[in-house]
Parts: structure tokens; C-alpha cells; sequence
């Protein structure tokens, strides 16, 4: 257990003795990691990046916070307090206090100084029981094996996470700066609109013949309003069905306006340095376990700026995605002989169309359907195709739906637990709406099992891949079910191998011997905006 203070001291406690206090907590963990130990912590947020400014990188963690929150979701307690003070609280029948929810106040808890509403304990006892606690509760979940490699995921994701954010994904400055003057015109003062975003708010108030803020979805309803255009929303989509002069200038505007906003000049201010892009990722941080942001939105990167995304001098960018993901881990939970033959295939819907008439469309339709329970257009007689040819797999997805309906727990194949029903949910399923209220939660449910599970198997691919680069290559970026590495030029055919070999090695982790192929077609670039 490895718990730091603010004076860049801490304290170490091997498995079995008494923690020991050390003043140079950097200089003790560098001569330790050379045996290569799991370490395990409260947060990594807390622990790691201090490390990381000190050069020190660990190979292994058990995170405690995101353990308790994988572990009290399978309870059927999701949402309560996960940190180590609130764990600590419940195992002796104390107060439980509620989580810091930010970053920077969780960072001032010093090592021996008692949480903020929490147990007078000094940290490091309070992790190490907490942790063997831990231990005992994942021994008891309906698959230990399986919980222990979704454990082991998710804390290398917390070591991934922090790493990302620290080596920062390369994003060229002076780039970034003449995109946005091609797009926008030169940078704006303080409260100005940059000069392309103006001509066009004026070209929207000439269209309607009087003043209107595009920025403004009251005063865009009115204007349409006025023009005898009645319109639900002003999202883009609903706006492009309406005929009006107005309507192009304002879609135009409301593109240009989302990248000022979140890409523009005050944003690169604020996340971007020395060229390099930093945002703060959330491990786990959506409920099917894909990651999210609480800071630059990494996982939002529109496809213009993948331009500003470029390797450094000698060096290349090594980018690779996971073909069709999600319909390759039904295959493979479900068992389903005929789609695993088909996913053992490059283009899993080209492998199904000749089920579907030979119509690879069709097959992609049907397979989508299944997992998010579409039922537009087309969907219900290719369902019912489906059904036919691939008998296992669509009832795997069913009865995930069924339960969902029914308000019963759902779980990924390594056992993450979907969120419990709310009260509202039970007060609607009871009542009129009760039919829609069961249907919606089903389709969430469906879409969990399967959500989830490419989660795992991402988390999985990313924590092998991790291992096998050669130094001095570096994750620099994940997206779901896509990954980027920042290597020298002459590395790039050895990191492209390991990213193959990583996903073979996570598909056998996770699913064991299974047909079913995972393919990470790996590219290396120079800039981003060619990997696609």
C-alpha cells in the first residue's frame, strides 16, 4: 500500500507489516517497482501524478475507489460513497461520509490527517482494511475470476488515465491557431465573435429581417415563429428540415460556434502546453464503464482538428481501432456458432449479408437493432431474420432486455453491474406509462451486457498493450474502442505488432478460446486526419 503526503513524503506498507514513513516517497517507490509489486492506493488521481512528475512509473495498482464502486454495483448498491473513508465508515458501523467529488479538495488530504467528514484513522490503516475487505467481498461475487480481471482492468486503466494526461497527446500549437483563423478569422478580443462567426449571426438577422442571437434557442424559435415556421427544437437536425433562408447561414453558424467553444483559442489556453494536448480523463466514468472527462474533452475531438494532431520530428503516430466491436462481443458472450463464423471475418456485416439477402446494409440494421432494440423502418422484418439465423445471440440480448423490464440487475461477462431501477422508474412502470417506462429500461439494459463488456475488452487490449511497447513509446490517446501511440519512426513496426498482439491476448483473457476475431487495424501517420 503506497498512500503521499503534500511535502512529497508518504508512507509504504508491505502486504502482512506495519506501514513505514518515508521522506522521499518518489525515490522509495523507484527502488521498489524494480520487483515489480501491485500497488494499491485510495485514488490514483491522489497518488499517481506526483509520481509521474517525479519520472517514476508503476507497472501494477489496485485502485480502492474504483474497486468499491465496481464492487458495491454488484451488491446492488451502485451510487453509494466508493472512497476508502466511506468504505472504512460502513465496515464499523460508522457515519459514512460522502465522496469528495472534486479533484482538488481530494488532493489536500494529507496521510495521517483524518478526511474531511470521515474516520479520525490514519490513511494508511484505513486502505489496508479496507482493501483486505475488498478482497473478501470480490472472493464472494458470482465469478471471482472474471471480478478479478475487471478489477485488474479498471485500476490499469486509473495508471493508463494518468499517464495519458501527464505525456499529453502531441497538438501542434502554431497548427491549431491557423486552423482557427482559416475557419474563424483572426482571434477575436475578449467578448467579440471571431469575424466569420458575425457575418454570419448578420446573414441569420438579414434572413429574418430583424435582429436575432444565433446563440440564442429562444430568440431562433421566435424568428422561425415569426416566418410562420413552428419548430420542436433548434437542434441541428431538426433545423436542417426547414426551408427559410435563415436556415444555412445558421447551421453554418452553430458549427463554427461548438468549435469556438470547445476548441477554440481560450480552450488551448487553458489545456494545451509546450504542444502538447493534457485533458483530465474519468476512468469508468460513464455507467457501462467507458471513460469520460472532466476536462478539455478528449473523447469529442471533431474530425477537422484531428489536422492539429501531429507526430514530432522522427517520430509517428501509430493509430488503431476495433472493427465492429460491440457485434464481435455478442458473438463471443453469446456463444452463437453462426455469428462467431462470421465475426472470425475482417467485415463482420459483409460475413452476415447473405443472411440478409446478400445486402450488407440489411445485416448492419439487423445486428444494431439487436443490441440497442431498434425498431424503425426496417428493423422489425430484419429482426425477425435474425432471430432465425442467429437464434443465440438474439435471445442473449432479449433476456437482458427482459430483465431490464422486469427491474432486475444485469451484469457484463466480467461482471459489471448495471445501475439498480430509481424510484421514479418504479412509480412510472406502475402506472400509464408503465409499459413505455419497462421498454426504455430494456433497451438499456440490452445494450449494457453488450456496452460493457466491449469496455472490459478495450480496458483489457489497452493494460496488454501497455506492457509490450518499447520505450520511449507512449499511449497518447483512447476513445472507446480506439487507441494511439506517439513512438519514433523506427518503432512503428514493432508498436503496430504489439497492437495486434495485444488484441489477441485480450480476447483470450477475457472470453478464453472463442472463434470470434477481434481485428486492431493499426496505421502509423504523421498527423491524425490520415488515419481515417
Amino acid at each position: 500500500m503506497v498512500a503521499a503526503d503534500p511535502d512529497g513524503g508518504g508512507s509504504i506498507r508491505p502486504a502482512g507489516r506495519e506501514a513505514a514513513r518515508v521522506a522521499d516517497l518518489r525515490s522509495a517507490v523507484r527502488e521498489l517497482e524494480a520487483g515489480r509489486p501491485r500497488w494499491a492506493w485510495a485514488d490514483a488521481r491522489r497518488v499517481y501524478p506526483a509520481l509521474l512528475a517525479g519520472g517514476v512509473r508503476l507497472s501494477r495498482c489496485h485502485d480502492v475507489t474504483l474497486t468499491e464502486g465496481l464492487l458495491l454495483a454488484a451488491e446492488g448498491r451502485y451510487g453509494e460513497p466508493r472512497q476508502p473513508a466511506a468504505a472504512y465508515a460502513r465496515l464499523h458501523g460508522l457515519p459514512v461520509p460522502e465522496d469528495a467529488h472534486e479533484l482538488a479538495e481530494a488532493a489536500q488530504v494529507a496521510l495521517f490527517e483524518p478526511a474531511k467528514d470521515g474516520p479520525d484513522v490514519a490513511e494508511a490503516d484505513l486502505v489496508t482494511e479496507v482493501l483486505d475487505d475488498q478482497l473478501r467481498r470480490i472472493a464472494l461475487t458470482s465469478d471471482p475470476g472474471r471480478f478479478r480481471l475487471l478489477v485488474a482492468a479498471e485500476s490499469a486503466g486509473a495508471l493508463i488515465a494518468a499517464e495519458m494526461a501527464h505525456d499529453g497527446m502531441p497538438w501542434r500549437q502554431d497548427v491549431h491557431d491557423a486552423l482557427l483563423t482559416e475557419l474563424l478569422g483572426p482571434r477575436p478580443a475578449h467578448g467579440m465573435r471571431p469575424a466569420k462567426l458575425q457575418a454570419l449571426a448578420d446573414e441569420v438577422s438579414a434572413a429574418f429581417g430583424h435582429p436575432v442571437n444565433p446563440d440564442s434557442p429562444q430568440q431562433i424559435v421566435k424568428a422561425y415563429k415569426s416566418a410562420g415556421i413552428t419548430i420542436p427544437s433548434t437542434r441541428s437536425h431538426v433545423i436542417k428540415q426547414v426551408e427559410h433562408p435563415g436556415t444555412r447561414p445558421l447551421l453554418a453558424y452553430k458549427e463554427l460556434a461548438r468549435l469556438y467553444s470547445f476548441h477554440g483559442w481560450v480552450w488551448a489556453d487553458q489545456w494545451v502546453r509546450d504542444d502538447r494536448f493534457h485533458p483530465e480523463y474519468v476512468v469508468g466514468g460513464v455507467v457501462s464503464g467507458r471513460w469520460a472527462t472532466s476536462g478539455g474533452g478528449a473523447l469529442q475531438i471533431p474530425k477537422v482538428m484531428r489536422r492539429v494532431v501531429v507526430a514530432d520530428e522522427g517520430w509517428t503516430l501509430v493509430v488503431a481501432d476495433a472493427a465492429q466491436l460491440e457485434p464481435r462481443v455478442l458473438a463471443a458472450m453469446a456463444g452463437d456458432g453462426g455469428l462467431a463464423r462470421a465475426a472470425g471475418e475482417i467485415d463482420l456485416y459483409a460475413a452476415l449479408a447473405q443472411a440478409f439477402g446478400g445486402v450488407r446494409d440489411s445485416a448492419k440494421i439487423a445486428m444494431l437493432s439487436a443490441m440497442y432494440g431498434g425498431t424503425s423502418g426496417d428493423a422489425p422484418k430484419l429482426l425477425a431474420v435474425m432471430r432465425q439465423r442467429f437464434p443465440q445471440a438474439y435471445a442473449f440480448v432479449e433476456d437482458a432486455a427482459r430483465a431490464g423490464e422486469d427491474g432486475r440487475l444485469v451484469r457484463s461477462w466480467l461482471g459489471r453491474t448495471s445501475p439498480p431501477p430509481s424510484a421514479r422508474w418504479r412509480e412510472l412502470v406502475s402506472g400509464p406509462e408503465g409499459v413505455r417506462a419497462a421498454r426504455d429500461r430494456g433497451r438499456f439494459t440490452r445494450n449494457f451486457v453488450v456496452q460493457a463488456t466491449a469496455a472490459e475488452w478495450a480496458l483489457t487490449l489497452m493494460a496488454v498493450l501497455r506492457g509490450l511497447l518499447p520505450e520511449p513509446a507512449r499511449l497518447v490517446f483512447f476513445q472507446h474502442d480506439e487507441v494511439m501511440v506517439h513512438c519514433p519512426e523506427d518503432l512503428a513496426s514493432e508498436v503496430r505488432a504489439a497492437v495486434g498482439q495485444a488484441a489477441e491476448e485480450a480476447t483470450r483473457l477475457v472470453f478464453g478460446r472463442t472463434p470470434v476475431r477481434f481485428p486492431m487495424e493499426a496505421v502509423a501517420v504523421a498527423c491524425y486526419a490520415d488515419a481515417k
